[in-house]
């Protein structure tokens, strides 16, 4: 099974994936988190000028769609945190894996630019960065997810929120 976790940076898929994958590894040896950034560093693929643009992403979520399916084919169950800007690639998610289960982490825009954990939405707001997702990259958010977290104001903590989504995910395959 590969749970999809959705959102904009800051919201907390980094945070809730982690605890996911704690809670899911000690139910299932077989089971493995893959994040979007660690994977872009993974590749190198953050080293390429157009990384970040609408291009340069969808090539990282080509390979992370196509990495997740890999693993799923073998039987081994997946984690993936990704902001996931592109519908067609949680469509093709959804006919590809033997089980997916797609949770969206949703957070007010402005309280995301008021954490700017990476310190992303201050510069590119006053036009000094480009290529951000939420500023001058459109965030659809996904059409049909399973699962909606409201995440904002950090009202429970990544584990309540990561054993929320096992119970669900898990209960939606039986």
């Amino acid at each position: 099974m590969v749970i999809w976790l959705i959102g904009l940076s800051g919201s907390g898929k980094t945070a809730i994936g982690r605890e996911l994958y704690t809670l899911w590894k000690a139910k299932a040896s077989n089971t493995v988190l893959v994040d979007g950034d660690e994977i872009r560093s993974i590749f190198k693929h953050d080293r390429h000028p157009d990384a970040y643009s609408l291009a340069g992403r969808a090539a990282n979520a080509e390979r992370i769609a196509e990495l997740c399916a890999w693993l799923d084919r073998q039987g081994i169950n997946v984690v993936c945190s990704i902001l996931s800007v592109f519908e067609a690639t949680r469509q093709w998610n959804r006919a590809q894996y033997a089980r997916y289960f797609e949770v969206f982490i949703s957070v007010p825009f402005d309280e995301l630019v008021a954490r700017d954990a990476k310190g992303l939405y201050g510069p590119a707001l006053r036009g000094e960065t480009k290529d951000v997702v939420g500023v001058d990259i459109a965030f659809p958010p996904p059409l049909a997810p399973d699962m909606i977290i409201d995440n904002s104001g950090f009202s429970l903590p990544p584990l309540t929120h990561a054993a929320n989504i096992l119970d669900k995910a898990l209960e939606a395959v039986r």
